[in-house]
């Protein structure tokens, strides 16, 4: 049995936790002044938007919180560490994204069928400071959230609450101008609607994590033919493959060996197997279960 794998880069991770830190103090400014300045003009949209500020600074404290135990080493009794910390802070900040778009859309429901007269400019004010903070907090976060699906989740919830602001404001200058106060409630159910989008494609790729499916990128089916390829390699069965975390994808399989290898001539062969796998599939940690002659299932998805 051979294995092949790569380690987490920390440093990454330290930086990762200071963009996160100011994201979270530049978010609890922004909630506590539309709060008072969704109370004062009287604005749903506004009042709607520090709601989504407020569930930012509780997602972003998950991720930090995340990120620094997935710095934790393995264990005896975590011998994986906390390496999923990261996909289940990014499956309850999906999670929070989707119920407060549905509360959202319920409050602009009531208040389309009973409109309320909005102090324009403090709309316009508190909105541009929305823009302002977040534009500067999904700058920090953009370039991890290219990788790392916490990291996405945060800066999606940064992103969204940034376009919030913006409709905020949009709304503001149609009420200032034409008096058209329906408007903000129309633009909070547009806000809803695209969190509810975005925090549904986020829950399914956090939930396909949790529950250990296949990488939607890896073909099972091409795997065997890259790895039947190999020279000295038999039949490879019994495969599982699936994410850890955002870095580090296990693959672990059975091999009936054609001959009855030593242990040097199978180490050679895994080698060879290993650097298949990952510079074809970017499999970083392999596991392989050498056979020869054995009676059990040859199948290639064999139910456990």
């Amino acid at each position: 049995m051979g294995h092949h794998h790569t380690h987490q880069n920390h440093g990454k991770n330290d930086t990762k936790g200071r963009n996160l830190v100011v994201s979270i103090f530049l978010n609890i400014i922004i909630t506590a002044s539309q709060v008072v300045g969704g109370f004062w003009s009287g604005s749903l949209a506004l009042l709607s938007d520090a709601l989504h500020n407020f569930s930012d600074v509780l997602s972003l404290i998950i991720s930090y919180i995340a990120v620094k135990l997935s710095r934790n080493k393995a264990s005896y009794g975590k011998t994986f560490g906390y390496k999923r910390a990261e996909i289940i802070a990014a499956f309850i900040n999906a999670s929070s994204l989707v119920i407060v778009a549905i509360f959202l859309i319920i409050e602009a429901y009531k208040r389309f069928i009973s409109p309320v007269e909005v102090a324009a400019d403090l709309v316009i004010w508190f909105s541009l400071l929305g823009i302002v903070a977040n534009g500067f907090s999904v700058l920090l976060l953009k370039k991890d959230a290219n990788h790392n699906l916490n990291m996405k989740s945060a800066y999606l919830h940064l992103l969204t609450d940034m376009m919030a602001s913006i409709a905020v404001l949009v709304g503001g200058l149609l009420m200032k101008f034409f008096g058209w106060f329906w408007v903000d409630s129309v633009m909070t159910i547009l806000i809803a609607i695209y969190l509810i989008v975005v925090g549904i494609d986020l829950l399914l790729k956090s939930t396909k994590m949790l529950m250990l499916f296949t990488p939607a990128h890896i073909d099972i089916k091409e795997i065997v033919r890259e790895v039947h390829k190999v020279s000295g390699a038999g039949k490879l069965h019994h495969i599982h493959v699936w994410h850890l975390n955002e870095e580090e994808i296990h693959l672990e399989a059975h091999l009936d060996c054609p001959e009855d290898f030593t242990l040097t001539q199978f180490d050679e062969v895994l080698n060879r197997i290993e650097l298949v796998l990952f510079e074809n599939f970017g499999i970083n940690h392999t596991t392989i279960q050498p056979e020869f002659k054995k009676e059990d299932p040859k199948d290639f998805i064999v139910q456990d």
